[in-house]
């Protein structure tokens, strides 16, 4: 079976699958063609852990196909697999085992060529940073360093596909640091997809992003585009002689007024455009002396909330 460089490392097509009656997913699609990291976001329960499982050959899909550099999933699974790097929300780790002793088992379990298993072994441990455990048990790793042998088994036969669900799941503020600095390294090499419903992660890392909502997919896009998807419903502005906050809280549209300092205030409006306008003429006709005023972004947080509320009422 034969693969050439223009065949796509990835093609999702009309994938659906349920259990029993209810349908987890529902008429996935999206091709990917080049390294870099893309995000999977969704709720818990939304489907993406159906999708990702699907992907990696866990689970057969009830409809639809999924192509590994144009290898059919379903029919030649041993042949895809070759390409594709998993790990689990629960990384599947053999605490008895050294980091040596277990990354040689995972080769195994890829087929790796027994000859090239040292070589990339050496390889993988400088990758991920844990070359200095090689010989303890994992058991006594800690978190970071367990999810860092966790990416390992799923790097070191080289494949073209890595996916990551929730990596970061669990890890204090520095482990998570790591994590990010190790799949961004990863992602220079090979094409990442990430599952997560953590917000921070898709900002952080993501170059584009597919959001699952009750099984199907309702965006796709790059992270500004995500953002872009509800308008800013909030300006802030900075003025040298500012007026009350009722004076402000009595402009037309204006929702609520929130002091940031002294001279400083947020203004939610049902129109921000107007209020933008508003603002500078009465400035200029009050003497507020405006300094500054800008739009505000909404937050990620604001945009998955607004976009799965539409969902529910389409």
């Amino acid at each position: 079976m034969t693969t050439n460089e223009d065949t796509p490392i990835v093609q999702v097509v009309n994938l659906s699958h349920r259990y029993n009656v209810q349908w987890a997913i529902r008429d996935i699609n999206f091709e990917l063609r080049k390294n870099g990291i893309y995000g999977l976001l969704g709720a818990n329960g939304a489907g993406k852990s159906t999708t990702m499982n699907i992907m990696c050959g866990v689970l057969n899909q009830s409809g639809g196909e999924v192509l590994i550099r144009g290898i059919n999933m379903a029919e030649h699974p041993v042949e895809a697999k070759k390409h594709i790097g998993f790990l689990p929300q629960q990384p599947p780790l053999l605490p008895e085992l050294t980091v040596e002793e277990y990354l040689i088992h995972t080769a195994n379990l890829r087929l790796m060529p027994a000859a090239q298993i040292p070589a990339a072994l050496d390889k993988v441990l400088v990758k991920c940073n844990i070359a200095h455990f090689r010989k303890r048990l994992l058991k006594n790793l800690s978190g970071g360093y367990q999810q860092r042998v966790g990416i390992a088994q799923a790097i070191i036969h080289e494949p073209d596909f890595v996916v990551l669900d929730e990596p970061t799941n669990g890890l204090d503020p520095n482990q998570i640091l790591d994590v990010r600095h190790l799949i961004r390294e990863i992602a220079q090499e090979r094409t990442v997809v990430l599952s997560t419903h953590i917000l921070q992660e898709v900002q952080a890392l993501c170059d584009h992003i597919w959001m699952i909502h009750e099984g199907r997919m309702v965006f796709s896009g790059s992270l500004e585009e995500f953002d872009s998807q509800v308008a800013p419903n909030s300006v802030v502005v900075s003025m040298i002689s500012p007026p009350l906050t009722e004076e402000l809280q009595n402009l037309p549209g204006v929702v609520d007024v929130e002091p940031l300092g002294t001279v400083k205030f947020r203004i939610r409006s049902t129109n921000t455009q107007e209020l933008v306008q508003q603002l500078v003429e009465r400035s200029v006709q009050e003497k507020w002396n405006l300094i500054e005023i800008y739009s505000e972004k909404s937050s990620l947080e604001t945009v998955f909330a607004e976009m799965t509320k539409k969902k529910r009422k389409a």
